[in-house]
């Protein structure tokens, strides 16, 4: 059967997008006093209550030129909106950031950047923006320094922002733990994307994401030079070795996901060569090599000739990503990019003198 050629890392990586250098938002005329959250997770004039045919996830709390970045981006919107409420909500927990409002006046400005503690590649800094226009309800300026997939060094600023003192900081955890989350794991895939440069084959990540940040960590995967795999359950089939045990032999679980949704691309997981051809010959897609080693791997590869797309999966490091890839293999699956990545240093420091 003839296969789709795999869209490259660079095909998959978010474009850069012309932008304004300083974005204002929040509303003149807001309070500002400190307090929670809406607990609807929206904000004023949010769409996200809208399900009609005019529904439109641009228009949603955000400045419109924020979530019109997001959705360039291929984010939802709306979804950022809810998850920078969330977090909010989540360090606020009904009250005020008690230690911000005892010690900062209340209508004392100031500037911050946010900066790189360490190298790396950068993801996650318009949702960072949306966090922090959350609680920067009243004045609230950004300069944008860097963009999302940039690889960035130690001491690089990334974003400025300019807002009330005590808004910024009660935001301040919220947007970093985003920002740092994401950018870790741009730069993991950015090490293997590296690795495969060249070789023809692309680092593709899981479902082992975190629950309710799965689209969020799947971006930094793009970021980072990567590529997904399915989004959902619901969005192709993947037959793994508890489905042939249920469904009583590969040949029975592949015939029954054909007959149900026909037309749904459908991979098979297999573990030994001999299982190659039973499951080419059903007509899978895409076979997942599972624990193979990259002799084994080339041998499935000549087996396969061509006749559906290959992943690796287990045995995976960074020091043998290349074998693999010269195996000839189209996906190395890596889930370690969403569910180990350790946290990019990005740290947020007042100018000197302001903020009183």
């Amino acid at each position: 059967m003839s296969s789709p050629s795999p869209e490259s890392p660079e095909e998959q990586r978010p474009q850069p997008v012309e932008v304004p250098l300083v974005h204002i938002g929040g509303a003149a005329d807001a309070p500002p006093e400190q307090a929670a959250p809406d607990a609807s997770g929206c904000g004023d004039g949010c769409g996200c209550a809208g399900d009609g045919e005019d529904f439109d996830p641009l228009d949603c709390g955000l400045d419109p030129a924020l979530a019109q970045l997001l959705a360039e981006a291929g984010l939802d919107p709306v979804q950022v909106e809810d998850i920078a409420h969330l977090a909010i909500e989540e360090d606020l927990d009904g009250g005020v950031d008690v230690t911000t409002v005892a010690t900062i006046p209340e209508r004392a400005v100031c500037t911050g950047d946010f900066t790189a503690r360490e190298a790396g590649t950068v993801a996650g800094l318009r949702i960072a923006e949306a966090v922090l226009s959350v609680v920067c309800t009243d004045e609230f300026e950004v300069e944008r320094h860097a963009e999302d997939g940039d690889r960035v060094e130690a001491g690089q600023r990334l974003l400025t922002v300019r807002a009330r003192t005590r808004d910024l900081l009660t935001g301040e955890r919220s947007a970093l733990n985003l920002l740092g989350r994401l950018s870790g794991i741009a730069t993991a895939t950015r090490r293997w994307a590296d690795a495969l440069a060249g070789t023809g084959a692309a680092v593709r990540d899981t479902r082992k994401t975190t629950p309710g940040l799965r689209a969020l960590e799947k971006y930094a995967v793009r970021c980072g030079g990567g590529v997904n795999h399915r989004f959902s359950l619901s969005d192709a089939a993947l037959i793994k070795d508890n489905h042939v045990v249920a469904a009583g032999g590969v040949a029975e679980a592949f015939a029954r996901v054909r007959t149900e949704f026909p037309g749904l691309p459908i991979e098979v997981e297999v573990d030994r060569l001999d299982q190659i051809e039973p499951v080419l010959t059903e007509g899978a897609d895409l076979l997942l090599l599972d624990n193979f080693g990259p002799g084994e791997t080339a041998e499935a590869v000549t087996l396969v000739d061509g006749r559906a797309l290959l992943e690796s999966s287990g045995r995976l490091t960074l020091d043998n990503a290349a074998d693999y890839a010269a195996a000839g293999v189209d996906y190395l699956a890596v889930g370690a990019l969403t569910h180990s990545s350790p946290v990019l240093d990005i740290g947020l420091d007042l100018r000197d003198g302001e903020g009183a």
